[in-house]
């Protein structure tokens, strides 16, 4: 009975939170629509496999050496890190405290979990590599470009007005987020109001 028990805590399923549960079957809806009803392959595809990995309970492929830390609730290991940060050895405290560390800070933090013995999941080596840097949104999309058939483009160029005018959206979603931020009704600082205004216009690439 002990060696079932143990076999039945060691799987993932036993740690699967509601968060993790949703977000799989949200990853499964992905799949489906893109291979069952191909709407948006190319983006639903990877979007779904990835939330799919990333969401297996108990494997941390998506969380890097620090997040493993800090999921591993090892009371001598949070200590050291409060320390340095100057903050209560409690995980709430140490993410707040991340939170308003410079990154050089936050990159000392994650270098001393490597140090003791945590490693990067692959998903977030992969982020850290190609989405981090830049190369991989640049690589998608220019594929994503060379596979677009531009002739009812050239067919009927006054279509090109309409791609046009969607990067109004941009100054509009802008202006409007700082608008809301004038009269009290929602605060935005004008970063936070200018990355809305991207994903308000159609920039899917400069959004990503």
């Amino acid at each position: 009975m002990e060696s079932l028990n143990a076999l039945l805590q060691g799987m993932g399923l036993m740690h699967l939170g509601a968060g993790q549960a949703i977000m799989l079957l949200v990853s499964l809806l992905l799949l489906w629509l893109a291979i069952a009803k191909k709407f948006e392959p190319l983006l639903l595809l990877p979007i779904g496999f990835g939330g799919l990995l990333s969401n297996i309970p108990e494997a941390g492929m998506a969380l890097t050496a620090l997040e493993s830390l800090l999921a591993h609730h090892d009371a001598g290991q949070l200590a050291v890190i409060a320390a340095k940060l100057n903050c209560a050895p409690d995980v709430h405290a140490i993410k707040e405290a991340l939170a308003l560390a410079l990154p050089s800070v936050q990159s000392q933090m994650e270098n001393l979990a490597v140090d003791m013995g945590y490693t990067p999941g692959v998903l977030a080596l992969f982020y850290k590599v190609a989405i981090g840097s830049g190369v991989a949104p640049l690589v998608i999309f220019m594929g994503v470009g060379a596979m677009t058939d531009f002739g009812p483009l050239l067919a009927n160029p006054r279509t090109l007005l309409l791609g046009a005018a969607a990067q109004f959206g941009i100054f509009a979603t802008v202006l409007g987020a700082l608008t809301l931020n004038y009269f009290g009704l929602i605060s935005f600082t004008l970063p936070q109001a200018a990355a809305i205004g991207i994903i308000g216009g159609a920039d899917g690439p400069t959004a990503i």
